[in-house]
């Protein structure tokens, strides 16, 4: 495990209404370096509340691993190109991961 901020590992999570906007998400994250990998999960229920109004509806989830010191730049990208007014940006830090895979995601979004 490391500790130091330039070499935490973060997942960053964020939801949309199709997996095609996923996908398109993804591969720039993957091209402009700002994740190493990106998972997409599709078929997520999510319940929440927009404009005083209880709502419902399918979502497809995509998680992508990047380091801590990439936070303000990917959540940055997101907010710009994601199709919703309100993107859910979210970001885990992993305490604990084989250190030769943090190497890895490191050395992906350099």
């Amino acid at each position: 495990m490391i500790s130091n901020k330039s070499t935490e590992l973060l997942i960053i999570v964020t939801t949309f209404a199709s997996l095609q906007d996923a996908k398109k998400m993804a591969h720039q994250l993957i091209e402009g370096h700002l994740a190493a990998c990106v998972q997409i999960q599709e078929g997520v229920h999510s319940i929440y509340r927009w404009d005083g109004k209880i709502c419902e509806g399918k979502e497809v989830l995509l998680s992508a691993k990047t380091m801590a010191d990439k936070w303000i730049d990917i959540s940055s990208f997101i907010k710009r190109h994601h199709p919703y007014d309100l993107p859910e940006v979210i970001a885990y830090v992993l305490e604990k991961y084989e250190a030769h895979y943090g190497k890895w995601v490191a050395s992906e979004v350099k």
